[in-house]
């Protein structure tokens, strides 16, 4: 995903887009596409204001030229329809049937503001979700035979919208079920001490007095009372799941019916209310204003789960992991209470500008309450920001830098902020220091971000020349080039993609690969395939002087432009393709462009010239054949390919056994596989060299782990053996 602030301020300016009507017209007519005449008074509604910016916006920037009529408002109402019940868990084939009416009646509603659809659609779930409490609750309150031979489809694909109410209760009883069944299996294996997990370092979170008094309650507990207990833990999940849906908010309603509407265009369009905004602009910037505290759900309470190093929260020293906040007071504020409140809700009280001073209400593990102020700072999201380290196996006589880059983030409303491209560069001359032979680029899971940083990064490991061609949605094309005529870094390069790597990703790595810079080393045939580009425009700005009154409106994130690779290809469906591929541990998931509904097609342009790089020795194919040989040879590759074989079968049978002796049996071969597959074998020839030292505990096991994770890692052992070749080379 891309974000082009500035040019998209250029982009509406040039194309006059106020009220996004391409033609000259009045003021008055202008206005009146979102108001309406009433007694001589012109009216607006927010519903009026936004689905003509969003109708205008779609129509005149979306790269695919779509007009928002009849026949786009039948595709849109059957993604609203899934958006609404994608479980099929609690509307009736008739309930569709009556919705159906409205199909062809969203670009309408879109237009005028009255959104029939959604409001009726509201009105007929919120009547099937008191149906259905009503059922769950009567259901839990008696004990489940498990003993019957039933079963129940997970696959919300493979079923079916049931016809009457008595069919839909009996796949609630079914559903109930199994979570209860589910409960029951980890408690008594919980009490037998049966499959438990070896890894105790993952369980390092201090217990608290409740919980082990638990633990020694239910060594003692019978079948007959575990059972009861499955039912009390399902009971609480779905009082509050049905809390959740009783209390559906305006702009839940907005969400659902509108970005049915911007998912005809593409899968990657889509209608951010307010609150998604701000958690998109702290994801692409890796930074926010708040105390610094990583919170989790934990029934009705709002709990502490880690502390931010460096953070308000971790300066202060008051606050603690599993510390239960009940209440959240500003300043001199009475505070208000947050217990049973949902989680994003309480972040956005706990949340706010640098300076102020939130006060926490909180209960620690021993039962003690205290008020412990904290004033607001900016709080650093290390794990979203570039790792550098350096990677040695003494015993091949390798040592190589390292860096991964989580995504490609950029601050855009600061000029001197972070990015990752000036801390990938900063990376590699920490790493010439520490005068490394190769660089590894860990682009894997790598979701994209800024485009400029993908052209700026690339550019670090060539002279000059083009990156990537970009195609808009007015049909003009411009080349992206690396013009600094400088190279930050000449010795070997490896990227690694696998599936996850999307977007900007594939742009470093299609530009890399086609100069010859880079050899792509992969997991799978090919990355994720995502070839397009979105803008973010905020929506408040074209709302007009008495639109404003219903600010914030929210943004849109569009598809306005395609990329190509230098060699006139497109990364769209196509990905990019490995040099050396590697067996994918998620080979037998569904995923990348291809497997998306309404996904922009392949596409091709004329390719541009360009230098290929030949300060490389080796010679690729050599390189590619030797990789391949000590693949098949290898044991965790074959673990690999093994599990996901086994992970296949297990996917395409998706429908469950509510019989207890056949889940059990289920489970356990389940966690059998699981350990079977596990790679917890560490190569010791493998040592990681970090540039930064732990600030305190935290820091040091997020290093460890960092570490461990490398040194299990079956993809960098084999980097190391390929960067061996690739140094004995010469071509």
């Amino acid at each position: 995903m891309f974000k082009f602030k500035f040019a998209l301020v250029a982009l509406l300016v040039s194309t006059s887009i106020l009220a996004f009507n391409t033609k000259k017209q009045s003021e008055e007519k202008k206005t009146s596409t979102i108001g309406a005449l009433v007694n001589g008074q012109l009216t607006f509604t927010k519903e009026k204001v936004l689905g003509n910016i969003l109708k205008g916006a779609l129509e005149n920037m979306h790269f695919v030229k779509k007009q928002i009529n009849d026949d786009l408002s039948e595709d849109a109402f059957k993604l609203f329809i899934e958006r609404m019940d994608y479980g099929k868990q609690f509307l009736l084939k008739s309930d569709i049937r009556d919705l159906s009416k409205y199909e062809e009646s969203l670009d309408d509603e879109l237009k005028t503001g009255n959104l029939v659809l959604a409001h009726k659609a509201s009105d007929v779930l919120k009547g099937r979700i008191k149906i259905v409490e009503a059922h769950v609750t009567k259901t839990l309150a008696k004990p489940f035979d498990f003993s019957k031979k039933e079963s129940f489809q997970t696959d919300a694909k493979k079923r079916e919208f049931v016809r009457t109410v008595a069919q839909l209760k009996t796949r609630w009883s079914k559903m109930l079920k199994l979570d209860a069944l589910s409960e029951y299996l980890d408690l008594r294996d919980e009490r037998d001490g049966k499959n438990q997990k070896k890894d105790k370092k993952k369980n390092k979170k201090k217990k608290t007095a409740k919980a082990i008094k638990d633990k020694k309650e239910i060594k003692n507990l019978t079948d007959k009372q575990i059972e009861v207990k499955a039912r009390e833990k399902v009971v609480k999940r779905y009082v509050k799941v049905f809390k959740r849906l009783r209390e559906e908010k305006a702009n839940d309603r907005l969400d659902k019916f509108y970005n049915a509407i911007t998912r005809v265009y593409d899968p990657h369009t889509h209608y951010l209310i307010p609150e998604e905004k701000e958690d998109f602009d702290i994801d692409m910037s890796g930074k926010l204003e708040g105390i610094g505290a990583l919170l989790r759900e934990e029934n009705s309470y709002i709990k502490v789960e880690r502390i931010i190093p460096g953070s308000a929260s971790w300066k202060g020293k008051e606050l603690k992991a599993e510390d239960v906040i009940l209440a959240v007071g500003q300043s001199e504020e009475d505070p208000v209470d947050v217990v049973d409140m949902s989680l994003r809700d309480a972040v956005k009280l706990i949340r706010g500008k640098k300076g102020t001073t939130v006060k926490l209400t909180v209960k620690r593990p021993d039962g003690t309450k205290k008020i412990i102020p904290i004033i607001r700072d900016e709080v650093i999201i290390e794990e979203s920001y570039v790792k550098s380290s350096v990677i040695e196996n003494k015993k091949l006589g390798v040592k190589v830098g390292y860096i991964v880059v989580p995504k490609f983030y950029r601050d855009f409303d600061d000029a001197n902020g972070r990015n990752c491209s000036n801390d990938v560069r900063v990376g590699l001359e920490k790493l010439k220091k520490k005068n490394v032979q190769a660089v590894i680029l860990d682009l894997r899971n790598n979701g994209g971000g800024a485009l400029e940083d993908a052209r700026l990064m690339s550019g670090l490991f060539i002279k000059k020349g083009p990156i990537v061609q970009v195609k808009a949605h007015t049909g003009a094309k411009e080349v992206l080039k690396d013009v600094d005529g400088k190279v930050y870094f000449k010795k070997p390069v490896i990227v690694l993609v696998n599936r996850f790597s999307a977007s900007a990703s594939e742009i470093v790595a299609a530009a890399l690969q086609d100069y010859g810079r880079a050899i792509i080393v992969g997991s799978g045939e090919q990355t994720h395939g995502k070839g397009t580009v979105q803008a973010v425009v905020g929506l408040d700005r074209y709302a007009g002087p008495m639109g404003r009154a219903y600010a914030p409106l929210g943004a849109l994130k569009i598809t306005i432009q395609m990329f190509y690779r230098v060699n006139g290809g497109s990364t769209q469906f196509k990905g990019v393709t490995p040099d050396i591929k590697l067996p994918d541990p998620f080979a037998y998931m569904e995923s990348g462009e291809r497997s998306l509904d309404y996904a922009i097609p392949y596409g091709e342009i004329g390719k541009v010239d360009y230098k290929v790089w030949k300060e490389s020795k080796y010679i690729l194919k050599d390189i590619v054949k030797k990789s391949n040989k000590r693949v098949k040879k290898s044991k965790p590759f074959k673990q690999i390919t093994d599990s996901v074989a086994w992970y296949k079968e297990r996917r395409d049978n998706s429908d469950r056994s509510l019989n207890v002796k056949k889940m059990a049996q289920f489970r356990d071969e389940a966690f059998k596989k699981s350990e079977e597959f596990k790679n917890e074998k560490i190569n010791k020839d493998i040592k990681i060299s970090m540039f930064k030292k732990a600030r305190d505990d935290v820091d040091k096991e997020a290093q460890t782990e960092f570490t461990e994770r490398l040194q299990k890692d079956p993809v960098i052992d084999e980097v190391m053996h390929i960067f061996k070749d690739v140094l004995a080379s010469k071509k």
